[in-house]
Parts: C-alpha cells; sequence; structure tokens
C-alpha cells in the first residue's frame, strides 16, 4: 500500500488530498475563495496568495484527520507546481517541500493539465475501492483538457505519457464562457451560471459560428464566437460625431427569455466545437482505446451529455471526472503521483514554482 499526499494551489483553489495506491480518494479537501474574489468578478492574484497562506495548514490537518492518518504514514509528498499564479503556486511548493524535507519523504513535482487528464481515472466516490483498476486496456487514449485557461488534445500512451495535439490559438473555451457571462451580465463564477442559464433558452435561436479552422488542424479558437456574442448582445457599434464608436444596446435591454437563447446558442455552438475536434482526431487516428476529459468546463452539462452520446456512436470508454474531481484539487495530483513515484520520477528541493505548463510548449 502506498499513500500519497498531494497539494494543490494552482490559482483560487486551496486543496489537499490523500489518495492511496493511486486510485483510492481516502481524503480530498479543498478551501474554495469564491467569496473572497466575486466582487471583483474574477480572480486577484493578490488576494489569492494570500489566502493560500492562511488555509493551507488547516487544510492539510483537515486532509490527514478525514483519511485517518497521520503525517508518518505518508510514503510520499506531491504538488502541483505549474501552471498557474506565480505567488498561488509558490505557497503549495514551499508547503510541500517542508513536508517531504520534514518527512524524509519523495518530493514530486505535477503538471496541473497532465493532473486533470488523470481525474478520471481516480475512484468515484462511495465505490469500494480494494483492489487498483487494470488502465491498460484504455491506452492510447485522447486526452482533452477544457478549463478557464486550457483547451487542448492530447495523445496519452499511459498515465504518465502525454504528447499534445492540438490547443486553443486564443481564448480557452472557460475564459469565453466567463466572457460571455460578463457580457450577459450574469453573477460570478460566470461559467456555471451561463450553464444553468442555457437549460432555459433555445440553442437554435441563434447561428453562432462553430470554428473550425483548417481541414485537419485539431486546434481551436472561440475569438470569433465571442465576438459574435457580443454583436448579438449590443448591436454593431456605431461612430459618434467625435469620432470614436459605441454600442446602440446592452444587456439591460434584453428579456430574460432573450438572454436565455443567446446562451443556449452560445453553449451549442462552444460544445460543438469541442466535440468536432475529438471527432477528427478520432478520425486521424483509429488506435485510441478511450477517451480523458479533464478540467473545469468537463462539469458543464451540456458538455457532459454530448461526450456521452459522442463515446456511444464511437463504442469508446468515456473517462469522465465525478464533479468533485472537475474543478482544482489535489486528489488528482496525488493519484498521478502515484504513478510517478513507480516510475522513478521524483524531484529534489530544487523544485520550482513555474507560471506556465511544459507541455502546452510541445
Amino acid at each position: 500500500m502506498t499513500l500519497v499526499l498531494g497539494i494543490e494551489s494552482s490559482c483560487d483553489e486551496t486543496a489537499c488530498a490523500i489518495v492511496r495506491d493511486g486510485h483510492a480518494v481516502l481524503a480530498n479537501v479543498i478551501a474554495s475563495q469564491h467569496e473572497l474574489h466575486e466582487e471583483y468578478a474574477g480572480v486577484v492574484p493578490e488576494i489569492a496568495s494570500r489566502a493560500h497562506v492562511e488555509r493551507i495548514v488547516p487544510v492539510l490537518r483537515r486532509a490527514t484527520a478525514d483519511a485517518g492518518v497521520t503525517l508518518g504514514d505518508i510514503d510520499a509528498v506531491s504538488v502541483g507546481h505549474r501552471p498557474g499564479l506565480i505567488g498561488a503556486l509558490l505557497v503549495g511548493v514551499a508547503a510541500a517541500k517542508a513536508l517531504a524535507w520534514s518527512l524524509g519523504k519523495p518530493l514530486i513535482g505535477i503538471d496541473h493539465i497532465h493532473a486533470h487528464l488523470y481525474a478520471g481515472l481516480l475512484d468515484r466516490p462511495g465505490e469500494p475501492a480494494d483492489r487498483p483498476p487494470d488502465h491498460a486496456e484504455l491506452f492510447p487514449a485522447l486526452g482533452l483538457v477544457v478549463s478557464g485557461g486550457h483547451t487542448a488534445l492530447y495523445r496519452t500512451t499511459s498515465p504518465i505519457d502525454i504528447k499534445r495535439l492540438g490547443a486553443t490559438i486564443d481564448d480557452a473555451v472557460g475564459e469565453a464562457y466567463d466572457k460571455v457571462a460578463t457580457m450577459l451580465d450574469l453573477p460570478y463564477p460566470g461559467g456555471p451560471n451561463l450553464d444553468r442559464l442555457a437549460l432555459e433558452g433555445d440553442d437554435h435561436a441563434h447561428d453562432f459560428p462553430i470554428s473550425r479552422l483548417d481541414r485537419d488542424s485539431l486546434d481551436f479558437s472561440f475569438s470569433g464566437l465571442k465576438t459574435a456574442v457580443l454583436y448579438t448582445i449590443r448591436g454593431l457599434p456605431q461612430r459618434d460625431s467625435a469620432g470614436g464608436s459605441s454600442f446602440t444596446r446592452g444587456p439591460s435591454d434584453l428579456t430574460p427569455k432573450q438572454k436565455a437563447d443567446i446562451a443556449a446558442s452560445f453553449q451549442r455552438a462552444a460544445i460543438r466545437a469541442l466535440i468536432l475536434k475529438i471527432e477528427r482526431a478520432l478520425d486521424q487516428s483509429s488506435d485510441f482505446r478511450s477517451l480523458l476529459i479533464g478540467g473545469g468546463v468537463s462539469a458543464n452539462m451540456r458538455l457532459r451529455h454530448d461526450l456521452a452520446d459522442l463515446c456511444r456512436t464511437r463504442d469508446l470508454p468515456l473517462m469522465l471526472p465525478p464533479m468533485d474531481y472537475c474543478m482544482d484539487n489535489a486528489a488528482m495530483i496525488a493519484g498521478l503521483a502515484y504513478h510517478m513515484l513507480r516510475a522513478g520520477l521524483v524531484d529534489d528541493l530544487t523544485l520550482r514554482a513555474e507560471p506556465t505548463s511544459r507541455i502546452e510548449q510541445r
């Protein structure tokens, strides 16, 4: 039995988890900061960093208590050290280093984006976890990470071997959701609120563009969709007497039904763009055995429904994370770290916090 402690602090979630043998989640504690950032309608890095400092120790104590273990029982310490807000990452990395040094245990740095792809391989909350699952039959897998900062496709040949196939050339899909939510004057956090509003609307009320780029491209683009929604809400800019330009209307001029229709139509186009590129990747390579999904947008109800339909049609296993593991969490960090530990991929105390992902730079 191997117990790995994971720490996650890349943005505005202070998280700690303890995972046994890479799959059984014994504890998964997350301290959210939504209430701190709500008035700014977005994450303020300095506020996030200070909140991590205040919450990291209580979260760690809660995780060990929930798991029924002591720090002395831990076999390795892992931490998400890239990508993310540098000040926030520094808090988690410093805590992980201190723990690894004081306990005399291996330290494992984990790429946050890579960990999101692993989230769907963790045991479901409440399910028995006596034996480790055999994931060999799932690889090679096609992976999709969808979040506020990342939208990318990956080829994964094992839990630890990953290669990027395509990524967004402008906005991430989660960023597009948040921006459209702001255009519609929806409360923070914008993405989940837009998802709920879309349930009330007609998703064919507006024919928003679905980005395809080149015929064989596996990259994404959401800027054109976002602009089309902006003009639908506010009208085309009109020149004024001073030579400038301004919009003729705003979200306050829309009825609740009109807002819901725009949200639903935007969501249809955004999700269809994701599904289209998944289909294209599956058509380009016939050896994919499963589809791995991760990231905050994987909690989106329309996306989860359309992915399930796609995988039924393609007869592919869909490894979709439970809601508890969609958002930033430490269980995915500790789960992936178990496989890194088995492969001898450990770090020393020179491990650095890095704001960008090396996977994204391939």
